[in-house]
């Protein structure tokens, strides 16, 4: 079993519980609180997870780096962006430098812009 399987599965919750019972359900409370909610959670998960980093703290990095992928995939469910989507991006991106990446990235924007 692969450590993707478990990104897979909790996706799948995810979706499936979204449907749930806000009341009785984190993941459909999240879900119904809204796009901006849901953001909101990742970033202050995101900076749990810098902060432990900083503070060179394996085991809390370890925990809030789970905490902010978990949210992570509830903010992709609320899009409807699917993990497969974010793999197949990275996957395109494999073998180009990242500074020719984000220079694309930057051009397309301008190109479409205008």
């Amino acid at each position: 079993m692969s450590h993707m399987d478990i990104l897979d599965r909790l996706y799948a919750l995810i979706l499936e519980r979204r449907k749930g019972d806000p009341a009785t359900s984190y993941i459909a409370r999240r879900l119904k609180q809204g796009t901006a909610k849901i953001a909101q959670k990742v970033g202050e998960e995101a900076v749990e997870t810098v902060i432990a980093a900083m503070q060179n703290d394996k085991e809390e990095l370890i925990a809030e780096s789970a905490d902010m992928m978990f949210h992570w995939l509830m903010l992709l469910a609320d899009g409807g962006v699917s993990l497969s989507d974010v793999m197949a991006e990275l996957e395109r991106r494999e073998g180009v430098s990242g500074l020719d990446e984000r220079a694309s990235r930057k051009l397309k924007r301008r190109t479409t812009d205008v």
